[in-house]
């Protein structure tokens, strides 16, 4: 099926998961229904042919703004997906999939922002590849701590109704959290080694903000997770700084490729 074709289909699907989902969270289910894998397991499957098809080209891998942000969303959602057989993470997908439904419709009609990459090493490979992972686990814990604020809100002010109904016990959602970071800094850890040992130069003019960004936000990944063990920073703290770093990551990587693919035009 042509990808202009596929992209609606692969949107509308997440759409009816995202309602489905939303229906089953507001009668009160705490796992995924068949009906919901169902139409879950068809939208990734779209996803990742749009992907295949947009990324992964004769002239090279095009890792543009938009089509990364195809690529990062479908790796989140596969993640997620492969998580429930461990943990209960059903309801991040209703956040997760309506941006995934705009993000293949853009990485389809939008134009490309950046050449095809034919020089891949496997350094490379897996520089990137850890990178979007990294990009992906820590997206997870992103939306995993703003859950968990709103039902720390909701047990201060005694709301035991509505979304503290649906949600795990505050206790399994902090472990889920740091769970996902863990796995997320390593991730990130593999991403920086790597990028210090095959990318020419980490610190060029056109990579410096990136790499001084991503620096920073592995440093405050790392800082919550040692005063989580050693100090016992629960809760709010975590959301803070599980919050802080995921914007400094996220600026590091779709701000710098937002400023010199879209405004600067260098891709």
């Amino acid at each position: 099926m042509s990808v202009t074709l596929l992209a609606p289909l692969c949107a509308l699907l997440y759409l009816a998961a995202t309602g489905m989902q939303l229906l089953q969270i507001s009668q009160g289910g705490r796992r995924m229904s068949r009906p919901v894998l169902a139409v879950t397991l068809l939208a990734l499957a779209s996803h990742a042919a749009i992907v295949w098809q947009t990324v992964f080209l004769e002239d090279g891998i095009h890792l543009g703004f938009f089509r990364v942000s195809a690529l990062i969303f479908l790796v989140i959602n596969v993640a997620c997906l492969a998580s429930l057989w461990r943990r209960p993470l059903q309801n991040l997908l209703a956040a997760l999939f309506p941006l995934s439904a705009l993000s293949v419709l853009v990485a389809t009609f939008a134009p490309d922002t950046a050449a095809g990459t034919t020089d891949t090493t496997g350094g490379m490979l897996l520089h990137i590849a850890s990178s979007i992972l990294a990009y992906a686990v820590l997206t997870l814990a992103a939306v995993q701590s703003a859950l968990l604020a709103l039902q720390d809100h909701q047990l201060r002010h005694r709301h035991t109704r509505g979304l503290v109904q649906v949600l795990p016990p505050l206790q399994l959602m902090e472990s889920m959290l740091f769970e996902l970071l863990w796995i997320g800094v390593t991730l990130l850890t593999i991403a920086i080694v790597s990028g210090a040992v095959f990318v020419d130069d980490i610190f060029a003019q056109h990579l410096v903000h990136k790499t001084v960004l991503t620096m920073v936000a592995w440093l405050l990944f790392s800082v919550l997770l040692w005063g989580h063990y050693q100090l016992g920073w629960r809760s709010m703290t975590a959301v803070k700084f599980t919050l802080g770093g995921f914007a400094l990551l996220m600026l590091a990587f779709f701000g710098s490729k937002l400023v010199l693919e879209l405004i600067l035009e260098r891709g």
